[in-house]
Protein backbone atom coordinates (compact mmCIF):
# COMPACT_ATOMS: atom_id res chain seq x y z
CA UNK A 1 0.00 0.00 0.00
CA UNK A 2 1.21 3.58 -0.79
CA UNK A 3 1.95 5.71 1.66
CA UNK A 4 -0.02 8.91 1.17
CA UNK A 5 1.84 12.12 0.79
CA UNK A 6 3.62 14.31 3.24
CA UNK A 7 1.73 17.36 2.17
CA UNK A 8 3.57 19.51 4.12
CA UNK A 9 6.80 18.88 2.65
CA UNK A 10 5.20 18.97 -0.61
CA UNK A 11 3.89 21.90 -0.29
CA UNK A 12 7.55 23.27 0.26
CA UNK A 13 8.77 21.69 -2.41
CA UNK A 14 6.37 22.88 -4.81
CA UNK A 15 7.48 26.68 -3.55
CA UNK A 16 11.09 25.63 -4.39
CA UNK A 17 9.94 23.96 -7.86
CA UNK A 18 8.57 26.94 -8.67
CA UNK A 19 11.21 29.32 -7.64
CA UNK A 20 13.36 26.91 -10.36
CA UNK A 21 11.09 27.21 -12.93
CA UNK A 22 11.15 31.10 -13.09
CA UNK A 23 8.76 32.57 -10.16
CA UNK A 24 9.58 34.77 -7.68
CA UNK A 25 7.06 33.69 -5.03
CA UNK A 26 4.82 30.79 -4.58
CA UNK A 27 1.56 30.71 -2.27
CA UNK A 28 -1.25 28.44 -1.17
CA UNK A 29 -4.73 29.73 -0.21
CA UNK A 30 -7.99 27.95 0.67
CA UNK A 31 -11.81 28.71 -1.93
CA UNK A 32 -13.16 30.90 0.40
CA UNK A 33 -13.19 34.18 -1.17
CA UNK A 34 -17.02 35.27 0.70
CA UNK A 35 -15.55 38.92 1.27
CA UNK A 36 -14.21 39.52 -1.59
CA UNK A 37 -17.42 38.16 -3.80
CA UNK A 38 -19.18 41.07 -2.43
CA UNK A 39 -16.95 43.39 -3.11
CA UNK A 40 -17.17 41.75 -6.75
CA UNK A 41 -20.92 42.06 -6.68
CA UNK A 42 -21.25 46.21 -5.44
CA UNK A 43 -18.61 46.65 -8.34
CA UNK A 44 -20.69 45.03 -11.31
CA UNK A 45 -24.09 46.83 -9.85
CA UNK A 46 -22.28 50.10 -9.67
CA UNK A 47 -21.75 49.47 -13.60
CA UNK A 48 -17.76 50.08 -12.90
CA UNK A 49 -16.85 47.03 -15.17
CA UNK A 50 -17.78 49.13 -18.17
CA UNK A 51 -17.87 47.07 -21.56
CA UNK A 52 -16.47 43.94 -20.19
CA UNK A 53 -19.60 42.29 -19.81
CA UNK A 54 -17.31 38.98 -19.31
CA UNK A 55 -16.73 40.08 -15.86
CA UNK A 56 -20.55 39.49 -14.84
CA UNK A 57 -21.80 36.99 -17.71
CA UNK A 58 -19.83 34.35 -15.47
CA UNK A 59 -21.46 35.34 -12.07
CA UNK A 60 -20.21 34.24 -9.14
CA UNK A 61 -18.25 31.38 -11.15
CA UNK A 62 -15.36 33.81 -10.33
CA UNK A 63 -15.51 33.96 -6.76
CA UNK A 64 -16.58 30.31 -6.07
CA UNK A 65 -13.66 28.19 -7.12
CA UNK A 66 -15.22 24.92 -7.27
CA UNK A 67 -17.91 26.32 -9.58
CA UNK A 68 -15.17 26.54 -12.12
CA UNK A 69 -13.17 23.13 -11.37
CA UNK A 70 -15.40 20.80 -9.17
CA UNK A 71 -13.45 18.98 -6.36
CA UNK A 72 -10.90 22.23 -6.09
CA UNK A 73 -9.16 22.33 -2.54
CA UNK A 74 -6.98 24.35 -2.84
CA UNK A 75 -5.00 27.07 -5.27
CA UNK A 76 -1.47 27.78 -5.58
CA UNK A 77 -0.78 31.26 -6.65
CA UNK A 78 2.40 32.35 -8.40
CA UNK A 79 4.23 35.65 -8.60
CA UNK A 80 6.91 36.26 -11.73
CA UNK A 81 8.73 40.26 -11.77
CA UNK A 82 8.06 41.47 -15.65
CA UNK A 83 9.78 45.36 -14.77
CA UNK A 84 12.65 45.24 -17.86
CA UNK A 85 16.07 45.64 -16.42
CA UNK A 86 16.75 47.94 -19.37
CA UNK A 87 15.33 49.82 -21.44
CA UNK A 88 13.91 53.78 -21.90
CA UNK A 89 12.97 55.51 -18.45
CA UNK A 90 9.38 55.06 -17.95
CA UNK A 91 9.28 58.71 -16.42
CA UNK A 92 10.69 60.58 -19.39
CA UNK A 93 8.61 58.66 -22.44
CA UNK A 94 5.69 59.97 -20.25
CA UNK A 95 7.28 63.53 -20.34
CA UNK A 96 8.02 62.97 -24.70
CA UNK A 97 4.54 63.91 -26.49
CA UNK A 98 6.74 62.55 -29.48
CA UNK A 99 6.84 58.78 -27.91
CA UNK A 100 4.32 56.60 -27.58
CA UNK A 101 3.86 55.00 -23.83
CA UNK A 102 3.33 51.34 -23.81
CA UNK A 103 2.47 49.82 -20.80
CA UNK A 104 5.79 48.18 -19.00
CA UNK A 105 3.95 44.76 -18.77
CA UNK A 106 3.36 44.52 -22.70
CA UNK A 107 6.62 45.18 -23.74
CA UNK A 108 8.12 41.47 -24.07
CA UNK A 109 6.52 38.41 -24.83
CA UNK A 110 2.65 37.77 -24.08
CA UNK A 111 2.64 36.63 -20.56
CA UNK A 112 0.20 34.40 -20.73
CA UNK A 113 2.20 31.86 -22.53
CA UNK A 114 5.00 32.57 -20.10
CA UNK A 115 3.55 32.06 -17.61
CA UNK A 116 0.79 28.79 -18.17
CA UNK A 117 3.89 27.01 -19.75
CA UNK A 118 5.89 27.14 -16.25
CA UNK A 119 3.40 26.58 -14.19
CA UNK A 120 2.13 22.98 -16.65
CA UNK A 121 5.65 22.63 -15.71
CA UNK A 122 4.99 23.13 -11.72
CA UNK A 123 2.01 20.25 -12.64
CA UNK A 124 4.11 18.04 -14.07
CA UNK A 125 6.88 18.23 -11.10
CA UNK A 126 3.93 17.42 -8.90
CA UNK A 127 2.79 14.49 -10.64
CA UNK A 128 6.05 13.10 -10.71
CA UNK A 129 5.38 13.08 -6.80
CA UNK A 130 2.26 12.13 -6.04
CA UNK A 131 0.75 10.43 -9.11
CA UNK A 132 -2.37 12.33 -11.55
CA UNK A 133 -3.98 14.58 -9.34
CA UNK A 134 -6.66 17.01 -10.78
CA UNK A 135 -5.23 20.36 -11.35
CA UNK A 136 -5.99 23.61 -13.49
CA UNK A 137 -3.93 26.01 -14.66
CA UNK A 138 -5.24 29.61 -15.08
CA UNK A 139 -3.30 33.13 -16.31
CA UNK A 140 -5.43 36.24 -16.57
CA UNK A 141 -7.63 33.20 -19.08
CA UNK A 142 -10.89 32.41 -17.11
CA UNK A 143 -13.34 33.83 -14.78
CA UNK A 144 -10.49 33.54 -11.47
CA UNK A 145 -9.88 36.57 -8.85
CA UNK A 146 -6.39 36.00 -8.93
CA UNK A 147 -5.56 38.90 -6.63
CA UNK A 148 -7.59 38.06 -3.91
CA UNK A 149 -6.76 34.20 -3.95
CA UNK A 150 -2.89 35.82 -3.87
CA UNK A 151 -3.70 37.76 -0.85
CA UNK A 152 -5.32 34.87 1.02
CA UNK A 153 -1.79 33.25 -0.21
CA UNK A 154 0.48 35.55 1.47
CA UNK A 155 2.34 36.94 -2.03
CA UNK A 156 0.98 40.47 -1.02
CA UNK A 157 -2.11 42.65 -0.50
CA UNK A 158 -4.47 44.55 -2.91
CA UNK A 159 -3.51 48.42 -2.50
CA UNK A 160 -5.86 51.07 -3.12
CA UNK A 161 -5.13 51.34 -6.76
CA UNK A 162 -6.29 47.79 -6.48
CA UNK A 163 -3.44 46.27 -7.75
CA UNK A 164 -1.59 43.68 -6.00
CA UNK A 165 1.01 44.72 -3.52
CA UNK A 166 4.09 43.31 -1.73
CA UNK A 167 6.19 44.80 0.82
CA UNK A 168 9.54 43.75 -0.90
CA UNK A 169 8.67 43.59 -4.61
CA UNK A 170 6.26 46.44 -5.22
CA UNK A 171 4.00 45.37 -8.08
CA UNK A 172 5.49 44.86 -11.23
CA UNK A 173 4.56 41.60 -11.20
CA UNK A 174 2.12 38.16 -12.66
CA UNK A 175 -0.52 36.08 -11.17
CA UNK A 176 -0.65 32.71 -12.16
CA UNK A 177 -2.96 30.42 -10.82
CA UNK A 178 -3.01 25.97 -9.97
CA UNK A 179 -6.63 25.04 -9.09
CA UNK A 180 -5.52 21.58 -7.34
CA UNK A 181 -7.68 18.95 -5.40
CA UNK A 182 -4.88 18.28 -3.09
CA UNK A 183 -5.29 19.07 0.93
CA UNK A 184 -1.77 21.24 1.14
CA UNK A 185 -1.45 23.60 3.49
CA UNK A 186 -2.38 26.99 3.57
CA UNK A 187 -0.27 29.83 3.99
CA UNK A 188 -1.20 33.68 6.32
CA UNK A 189 -3.05 36.24 4.20
CA UNK A 190 -0.65 39.00 4.16
CA UNK A 191 -1.93 42.05 5.51
CA UNK A 192 -2.49 45.62 4.55
CA UNK A 193 0.72 48.16 4.62
CA UNK A 194 -1.16 51.08 2.22
CA UNK A 195 -1.59 53.37 5.46
CA UNK A 196 -2.84 56.71 4.87
CA UNK A 197 -0.87 57.32 1.90
CA UNK A 198 -3.06 58.16 -1.68
CA UNK A 199 -0.54 58.61 -4.09
CA UNK A 200 -1.56 56.07 -6.37
CA UNK A 201 -5.30 58.05 -6.34
CA UNK A 202 -4.28 61.45 -6.78
CA UNK A 203 -2.01 60.83 -9.61
CA UNK A 204 -4.55 59.42 -11.86
CA UNK A 205 -4.74 61.18 -14.84
CA UNK A 206 -8.68 60.72 -15.26
CA UNK A 207 -9.30 59.91 -11.70
CA UNK A 208 -10.58 56.34 -12.13
CA UNK A 209 -9.77 55.56 -8.41
CA UNK A 210 -13.00 57.13 -6.88
CA UNK A 211 -12.05 55.93 -3.64
CA UNK A 212 -9.06 53.71 -2.19
CA UNK A 213 -9.90 50.09 -3.11
CA UNK A 214 -12.55 51.14 -5.95
CA UNK A 215 -11.46 51.70 -9.58
CA UNK A 216 -14.11 52.85 -12.24
CA UNK A 217 -13.02 50.95 -14.89
CA UNK A 218 -15.25 53.41 -17.44
CA UNK A 219 -12.44 56.26 -16.34
CA UNK A 220 -9.38 53.85 -16.29
CA UNK A 221 -6.73 54.49 -19.40
CA UNK A 222 -5.62 51.18 -19.57
CA UNK A 223 -9.60 50.22 -20.23
CA UNK A 224 -9.52 53.09 -22.77
CA UNK A 225 -7.16 51.61 -24.87
CA UNK A 226 -6.75 47.82 -24.08
CA UNK A 227 -10.35 47.09 -23.39
CA UNK A 228 -12.60 49.21 -25.22
CA UNK A 229 -13.00 48.37 -28.75
CA UNK A 230 -14.96 51.23 -29.61
CA UNK A 231 -14.98 55.40 -29.54
CA UNK A 232 -12.92 56.61 -26.32
CA UNK A 233 -15.49 59.12 -24.78
CA UNK A 234 -13.79 62.92 -26.12
CA UNK A 235 -13.85 63.55 -22.78
CA UNK A 236 -11.06 61.67 -21.19
CA UNK A 237 -8.96 62.07 -24.33
CA UNK A 238 -6.61 64.64 -23.35
CA UNK A 239 -6.04 62.94 -20.20
CA UNK A 240 -5.20 59.98 -21.65
CA UNK A 241 -2.21 62.01 -23.14
CA UNK A 242 0.79 59.59 -24.80
CA UNK A 243 -0.61 56.52 -23.37
CA UNK A 244 -1.15 54.30 -26.61
CA UNK A 245 -1.56 51.22 -24.30
CA UNK A 246 -2.69 50.73 -20.99
CA UNK A 247 -1.26 53.06 -17.68
CA UNK A 248 1.01 52.71 -15.76
CA UNK A 249 0.77 55.98 -13.07
CA UNK A 250 -0.58 54.31 -10.32
CA UNK A 251 2.48 51.82 -10.23
CA UNK A 252 5.03 54.44 -10.70
CA UNK A 253 4.11 56.70 -8.08
CA UNK A 254 3.86 54.06 -5.26
CA UNK A 255 6.36 54.29 -2.43
CA UNK A 256 6.29 50.34 -2.33
CA UNK A 257 7.88 49.84 -5.88
CA UNK A 258 11.15 51.41 -4.58
CA UNK A 259 11.36 47.56 -3.76
CA UNK A 260 10.45 46.53 -7.20
CA UNK A 261 13.37 43.85 -8.07
CA UNK A 262 14.33 44.01 -12.35
CA UNK A 263 13.25 40.74 -13.95
CA UNK A 264 15.42 38.32 -14.99
CA UNK A 265 13.00 36.77 -17.36
CA UNK A 266 14.43 37.09 -20.80
CA UNK A 267 11.01 37.17 -22.77
CA UNK A 268 9.79 39.95 -20.76
CA UNK A 269 12.63 42.56 -22.24
CA UNK A 270 11.51 45.29 -24.92
CA UNK A 271 11.22 44.10 -28.04
CA UNK A 272 11.19 46.32 -31.74
CA UNK A 273 11.78 49.28 -29.27
CA UNK A 274 8.77 49.52 -27.88
CA UNK A 275 9.92 50.65 -24.53
CA UNK A 276 10.06 54.46 -26.47
CA UNK A 277 8.40 54.59 -29.92
CA UNK A 278 8.12 57.07 -31.75
CA UNK A 279 4.45 57.99 -32.40
CA UNK A 280 5.32 59.31 -35.83
CA UNK A 281 6.76 55.58 -37.19
CA UNK A 282 3.90 53.59 -34.94
CA UNK A 283 1.51 55.69 -37.34
CA UNK A 284 2.85 54.54 -40.31
CA UNK A 285 2.56 50.91 -39.88
CA UNK A 286 0.63 49.05 -42.24
CA UNK A 287 -2.04 45.89 -40.60
CA UNK A 288 0.31 43.54 -41.57
CA UNK A 289 3.69 45.43 -40.16
CA UNK A 290 1.40 45.50 -36.71
CA UNK A 291 0.82 41.98 -36.71
CA UNK A 292 4.52 41.47 -37.52
CA UNK A 293 5.74 43.95 -35.00
CA UNK A 294 3.40 42.38 -32.27
CA UNK A 295 3.86 38.85 -32.83
CA UNK A 296 3.94 36.70 -29.83
CA UNK A 297 2.78 39.96 -27.71
CA UNK A 298 0.03 40.73 -25.67
CA UNK A 299 -0.66 44.21 -27.55
CA UNK A 300 -1.96 42.15 -30.29
CA UNK A 301 -5.07 41.56 -28.61
CA UNK A 302 -6.33 45.12 -29.25
CA UNK A 303 -6.27 44.63 -33.07
CA UNK A 304 -5.06 47.11 -36.03
CA UNK A 305 -7.93 49.71 -35.36
CA UNK A 306 -7.87 50.13 -32.30
CA UNK A 307 -3.79 50.41 -32.20
CA UNK A 308 -4.37 53.11 -34.95
CA UNK A 309 -7.31 54.98 -32.47
CA UNK A 310 -4.91 54.91 -29.77
CA UNK A 311 -2.14 56.66 -31.45
CA UNK A 312 -4.72 59.33 -33.18
CA UNK A 313 -5.39 60.46 -29.77
CA UNK A 314 -1.58 61.18 -28.33
CA UNK A 315 -1.09 62.46 -31.83
CA UNK A 316 -3.51 64.99 -31.20
CA UNK A 317 -2.05 65.20 -27.87
CA UNK A 318 1.31 66.23 -29.28
CA UNK A 319 2.83 69.62 -30.02
CA UNK A 320 1.16 71.10 -33.38
CA UNK A 321 3.93 70.60 -36.44
CA UNK A 322 3.98 70.05 -40.20
CA UNK A 323 4.93 66.01 -39.75
CA UNK A 324 1.91 65.56 -37.41
CA UNK A 325 -0.56 66.64 -39.36
CA UNK A 326 0.59 65.40 -42.40
CA UNK A 327 -0.12 62.06 -41.10
CA UNK A 328 -3.31 62.63 -39.54
CA UNK A 329 -4.58 63.79 -42.86
CA UNK A 330 -2.72 60.90 -44.92
CA UNK A 331 -4.85 58.73 -42.16
CA UNK A 332 -8.03 61.18 -42.78
CA UNK A 333 -10.04 58.94 -45.09
CA UNK A 334 -9.09 55.40 -43.29
CA UNK A 335 -11.96 52.69 -44.05
CA UNK A 336 -13.10 52.19 -40.34
CA UNK A 337 -15.08 54.84 -39.00
CA UNK A 338 -13.35 54.30 -35.42
CA UNK A 339 -10.34 55.41 -37.08
CA UNK A 340 -11.53 58.55 -39.07
CA UNK A 341 -13.23 60.02 -35.82
CA UNK A 342 -10.33 59.56 -33.62
CA UNK A 343 -8.13 61.16 -36.63
CA UNK A 344 -10.63 63.95 -36.91
CA UNK A 345 -10.44 64.68 -33.14
CA UNK A 346 -6.48 64.76 -33.22
CA UNK A 347 -6.57 67.52 -36.78
CA UNK A 348 -8.95 69.50 -34.26
CA UNK A 349 -6.85 69.75 -31.80
CA UNK A 350 -4.52 71.40 -34.22
CA UNK A 351 -6.09 73.14 -36.47
CA UNK A 352 -9.31 73.93 -35.04
CA UNK A 353 -11.87 74.87 -37.07
CA UNK A 354 -10.31 74.52 -40.20
CA UNK A 355 -10.59 72.00 -43.74
CA UNK A 356 -8.32 68.96 -41.99
CA UNK A 357 -9.28 66.74 -45.64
Amino acid sequence: MIAPPDFDKLAADIKRWGCELGFQQIGISDTRLDEHEAYLLSWLKAGHHGEMRYMESHGVKRSRPEMLQPGVLRIVSARMDYLPPAGADPHTVLKDASLGYISRYALGRDYHKVLRKRLQKLAERIVEVVGVFNYRAFVDSAPVMEKALAQKAGLGWIGKHTNLLNAKAGSWFFLGELYTDLPLPVDTPAQNHCGTCRACIDVCPTQAIIGPYRLDARRCISYHTIELHGAIPAEFRKAIGNRIYGCDDCQLVCPWNRFAQPAGEGDFMPRAGLDAPQLLELFAWSEEEFMRRTEGSAIRRIGYECWLRNIAVALGNAPASSPVIAALQGRADHPSMLVREHVQWALQQHLGGEKTC
